[in-house]
């Protein structure tokens, strides 16, 4: 029998896709989690054989518990509407198993968690284009003065010495931090520092 965990902050899409896996012969849902933070205590209690998770939930998400859970025997299935090659590349680097995007039949969700079970990944297509087409075409997506911004950020100012500096109002600055962080696809002004420097993108 295949244990299984979901989380998913949607009461209704939870109960649904815990009921259509409990229908398969060889799957029993044993645990039911609405935030990240519940799936990572779920399954480290319940140490079920899959978790499946979407990724923006509230408190913890999808992929900061898939990091949290990468040590552990869980295989771990990414199911969101969220096509996005950034988060696909901060799955496939915390060792997730699957991602999957939410408009595909159950039918195929069923097969991808024999196939992990198995020992194999399984990633949508569209996602493999989408990184690849990242890759090939990889540059840095900043504007001049955002990168002017994320340097001094990266230097410890705060967003007052910024302004000061960059004779801008703070408002405008934290607009340019917003903006920074959003085409970067991270979530805060460290990932952004990270992500930024690990391409080689500060001068």
């Amino acid at each position: 029998m295949i244990r299984i965990v979901i989380a998913e902050d949607q009461g209704m899409l939870l109960g649904a896709l815990g009921s259509l896996l409990n229908l398969e012969e060889d799957m029993e849902v044993v645990g039911k989690a609405k935030n990240g933070q519940e799936a990572v205590n779920l399954v480290k209690s319940l140490q079920p054989d899959v978790c499946i998770m979407d990724i923006e939930m509230p408190i913890k998400t999808g992929l900061d518990a898939a990091e949290e859970l990468q040590d552990t025997e869980c295989q771990i299935i990414i199911l969101t509407t969220f096509a996005r090659a950034g988060y696909f590349e901060r799955a496939h680097n915390a060792g997730v198993r699957g991602y999957l995007l939410k408009d595909n039949p159950i039918e195929e969700l069923v097969k991808s968690i024999h196939s992990i079970i198995e020992g194999r990944r399984i990633y949508a297509p569209e996602l493999i284009d989408m990184a690849f087409d990242m890759k090939e075409e990889e540059q840095n997506p900043l504007t001049e003065r955002e990168v002017q911004v994320l340097k001094l950020v990266s230097e410890g100012k705060t967003t007052k010495q910024i302004a000061t500096e960059l004779f801008l109002s703070p408002g405008t600055v934290r607009n340019y931090i917003s903006t920074i962080l959003d085409k970067l696809g991270v979530r805060n002004r460290i990932e952004a520092i990270t992500l930024f420097n690990e391409k080689g993108w500060f001068e």
